[in-house]
Order: C-alpha cells, then structure tokens, then sequence
C-alpha cells in the first residue's frame, strides 16, 4: 500500500474542514500536502492507533515521544501551524463528535482503522505519569518534582547553561547572550525586591541555587533556599561551597509549608507557584504572609493562562502534565493577583515578561539540539523529546499569547500602611 500519506492528508482535510497547510510523509514513503511545508513523518501504524486510541494531544504527544511521530523542517513552523489548527480551533471531544457527523468523515475514520492495523491500544511510553487522585500532598508534590527536576543535573547543564536558571531570562535585546539575560533577570528580581546587606531572604524553589548565590555575592543578605529535590539541592550545595558563600547561604530540602523561621525580610517565589495548584493556593500566599516581616517584600515570578470565558471548561494541558510538570496548574494573572491579596499582602507592582521567556525557551530547545546525542545519552530518547517538543511548543505559546508570566512585587503592608516602597518601585535598586 503506497499511498497511506494521501489517505492521511484527505483524511485531516475532511476532519478540519479546511486545506492542511503541512505535509504528510508516511512509513511506506509515500508524500502528500504542500512542497516545501513542514513535514509531519509518520513513521509506523502505531502512531495512527495512538491517535485513534487517545484522539487530541494526548495521542499525538504520546506517539512523538515515542518516535512514531516526527516534525521534518522548521520545528516552529509546523508547531505554529498545528497551534492553529488545533489548540486554538478548541478540538476538543466535543468538536470532534460534531465533525463524525458528517457520513464522510465517519467513512475517512473507518478507513483510518483498517490502515492502521491491529486495533490493540499501544501502551503509552514509560515517560508518562499517571495524574495522581489526591494532588498536592506534600508527598505527591516530592513526587512530581522529583519527575521534572531529578532528570540528572549533566542534563540541565546542557539545556540552561552555566546559569542554571530555569525561569525566563530579560533580555535587553533577542542579540543578547543567554548567561547575560539570565544574570540581569536574578539582578531585576534583586533590585525589586531592595535587598540590603545584612536582610534575611527566603528563596521558596530555589532550583540549583542560582539566586541564591547572586544574592548573597551581590547585595550581602543571608539567604535560606528551599527545594524538593536531592539532585538540585546537591548541586546548589556544592555551587554555594565553591563561591565561598556557606556562611550566607543554606540550601535545604524542604517544603515550603514547613518552613517555620521567619520572619524573613524579603521572599522570591520564582517559577514554583506553578506548582502549587488552585485549591492550595491561597494556603500558600498565607504561608508566605506569614513568614515576612511587616514591611517585608515578595517578588512572586509565575506562568500564566489566558482566562477562560467559561472557566468551567478550563481543562489542564494533556501532555504537559502527563509528560512535564504532573499537578502542575496555570491560573490567570488576575487570579493570582486576587489570592495574594486575600492572604493580606498589598500588590505594588506587575510587570509582563512573555516576549522574554519566548526567547529564553529558543535558546534552551538550541542548545538542546546542538548537544543532541549527548542528552540522548544521559536521558534517554524519550526524554529528551519531550523537553524538545515540550520547550519549542511553549514557545510558540508564549509568542502567540496563549500563555503568559508576571512578575508580581508584594508587600506585607504595616497597619500604618508605610509600605517602605519607593514612589517609582520600578527604580528600586538602580
């Protein structure tokens, strides 16, 4: 049978309703769609029982990190396509139940069974995590950051770089260096948050220790910074060691709930609170409210969705958490605003920075690439094609606003209400 490509290329045609802007390259090596287009390879039947087993993004992300599905050219390119014909035309269970009305596409479908072969649902790739019933215990949160962050810390090194950082950088220009954009982003949190020599700052997440270390080096506070993960707190241990800083930086594997040694002068909060999920959230901005000072300050750096019109249909992204970031959960910038001024903090400032992590995630999926077979090795295939898919794909979402991150400056307010903030906070520090 040679000409699965051009069954597969009528067969989305009649499902979109619309001409497929890509081309189709099939096991048999047959071709079909637009010369030039981004290619989407499918490589075996299998990918076509994973989509027929799991349709949406669940099954095309299950048959890409398996290697049933593969992009041939421009990476973002085909991501943007598929962005919008897909996510954005809202296919969900229901769009698809519309479009099987139609006698044509039920006939397409039929074909599409007897194509792919056997009709045995393939079992999903060992990457995936199964969503856990009960989320956000504290020991399901050990779980789900041991998923992301415990890949291995050679492998990090290769995506971020000597910064380790893995929050979006602020760039002064997309001509800027990576290490230069990501020491002026520790440094923009720094100056927000006024840090003065001899002030206690809580870093709640701190990764490999990076902020950590630029905070003490650079402003002279003491610094407690707290993760779930072993492999992360080793590594920040040994960065702290070697910069000389022991006596001014403790790296703990904690939870941020039971951190119990306030008050600290200044909190960050720097792409965890993704983690922490809709019904703990406000449990978490009172836990921080609670460990400031009065007149103490929190820079809180969080992703977030667009809102819903309906937000009843807000549904979690498949594979991300599946494969990424399992519990982990994206609320509008207003709903963040809202809790943390319900736990009593006063928002003094939010700055946007999407534009910024759009291009730090370019430079991650670049230096991924360019190490390929490296990562291969450390992580396995598998792996290393869901950072790569998992990177690129935020990327386009974040270019096409579908997806923000803000950085919110909050401040544990006096009853005197003397906030001690500058009159122009965002010239704190310069």
């Amino acid at each position: 049978m040679a000409d699965a490509a051009s069954r597969l290329y009528r067969f989305a045609e009649q499902l979109l309703g619309a001409p497929l802007p890509m081309r189709i390259r099939a096991w048999d090596g047959s071709q079909a769609g637009p010369p030039g287009a981004p290619a989407l390879v499918v490589r075996n039947r299998r990918a076509l029982r994973r989509l027929l087993w799991k349709p949406g993004e669940l099954g095309l992300a299950r048959a890409w990190v398996a290697g049933d599905l593969e992009i041939e050219g421009d990476l973002y390119v085909a991501l943007d396509t598929l962005a919008g014909l897909v996510w954005e035309r809202g296919e969900d269970a229901r769009g698809l139940a519309e479009a099987l009305r139609d006698p044509e596409v039920r006939a397409a479908v039929r074909g599409l069974v007897r194509l792919a072969g056997p009709p045995l649902p393939p079992s999903p790739p060992r990457e995936e995590v199964r969503r856990r019933r009960h989320l956000h215990t504290k020991r399901s949160d050990r779980r789900a950051i041991s998923h992301h962050y415990d890949v291995g810390n050679d492998f990090y090194e290769i995506v971020l770089g000597p910064s380790m950082v893995y929050s979006c950088a602020y760039w002064d220009s997309p001509d800027s260096t990576l290490e230069a954009a990501q020491s002026d982003k520790l440094d923009l949190v720094c100056r927000k948050l006024g840090l003065k020599p001899g002030e206690r700052l809580l870093d709640v997440g701190c990764g490999w220790g990076s902020l950590a270390i630029h905070a003490a080096r650079e402003y002279g506070v003491r610094v407690v910074g707290v993760t779930l993960s072993h492999e992360q707190a080793t590594y920040a241990r040994k960065r702290v060691a070697d910069e000389g800083l022991t006596d001014k930086v403790e790296i703990r594997v904690q939870d941020y709930r039971d951190v119990a040694d306030g008050p600290y002068d200044a909190l960050s909060s720097i792409g965890m609170a993704e983690h922490v999920g809709a019904e703990r959230y406000l449990e978490y901005a009172d836990q921080l409210y609670t460990l400031l000072k009065p007149g103490g300050r929190l820079l809180n750096h969080q992703i977030a969705r667009r809102p819903q019109r309906d937000e009843s249909t807000y549904r979690i992204d498949e594979f991300i958490d599946a494969y990424v970031f399992p519990d982990g959960e994206l609320a509008p910038i207003g709903t963040t605003v809202t809790q943390l001024e319900r736990a009593g903090f006063e928002v003094r400032d939010v700055e946007s920075l999407r534009e910024h992590y759009a291009l730090t995630l370019r430079r991650w999926v670049a230096r991924l690439e360019a190490d390929w077979a490296r990562a291969v090795k450390l992580t396995g295939p598998g792996r290393a094609r869901v950072w790569r898919l998992y990177m690129a794909a935020c990327a386009v979402s974040f270019e096409r606003n579908r997806i923000g991150v803000n950085q919110v400056l909050a401040v544990r307010t006096p009853e005197s209400g003397e906030s001690g903030t500058p009159l122009r906070v965002r010239t704190w520090g310069t």
